[in-house]
């Protein structure tokens, strides 16, 4: 992490920059997930990545990107449930230009940034992640992003149905995207191999996204 290093823009001027996140709420050797929080009007800090990272979207509001090098604003439009992945980028900072309050968890995959080691991990397999339901309604998923390094699905569950992760060959995460799962972060990550009953709601909610580290195993 870099907050605290001082770097220097086009013009000269000297920016301390921050973290790339308002909180930790989780990390192992393998991610670090953070918090991002803005209210109305507010902006994030200069800050800089050095891992590859997947958004989630927990709350939306118009936003924009602005970066330290003077390349033009990026406008931001995202999807609760919806992600992004990007790989590491120069110094920018993201402003809420609305009047509701922008939410996201913020999962930085060390495994292709910080903690490489240019070593394959070991992968038993090639099988697929599933979902499954303990009824017969169907199971609410979609996939909402595939890269080659990760897959995001978003699941909506119906109500009081009770479903269950099945982790396939590769490592996932399971990430809560209520509000009020948020003094706990809603976040349980799963080695391959490993299930997990996701939480049952009595309504219909945000639901959940699972994040599949399809990298893991790859030379």
């Amino acid at each position: 992490m870099t907050a605290g290093t001082t770097v220097e823009a086009p013009d000269g001027t000297k920016v301390v920059l921050g973290e790339i996140g308002t909180r930790v709420v989780f990390e192992n050797t393998r991610v670090r997930v953070w918090e991002v929080a803005l209210d109305p009007g507010e902006a994030q800090g200069w800050h800089l990545h050095h891992n590859p990272y997947v958004v989630l979207c927990l709350s939306t509001s118009p936003c924009h990107m602005d970066w330290l090098d003077g390349s033009p604003a990026r406008q931001l439009s995202e999807t609760v449930g919806g992600s992004v992945y990007r790989p590491v980028s120069p110094v920018h900072m993201l402003t809420n230009d609305g009047d509701a309050p922008y939410r996201n968890r913020l999962i930085e995959v060390l495994d292709l940034g910080e903690e490489a080691s240019g070593e394959p991990q070991v992968r038993d397999g090639d099988a697929a992640g599933a979902l499954t339901a303990s009824s017969g309604s169907g199971v609410p998923v979609r996939v909402v992003l595939e890269e080659d390094d990760v897959r995001v699905r978003h699941v909506i569950p119906e109500p009081d149905a009770s479903y269950t992760w099945v982790t396939g060959a590769t490592p996932s995460l399971v990430v809560d995207l209520d509000l009020e799962t948020e003094a706990t972060a809603g976040v349980r990550y799963l080695e391959a191999g490993e299930t997990y009953e996701l939480p049952a709601k009595s309504t219909r909610t945000s639901g959940y996204n699972i994040v599949e580290l399809l990298y893991y195993g790859r030379a």
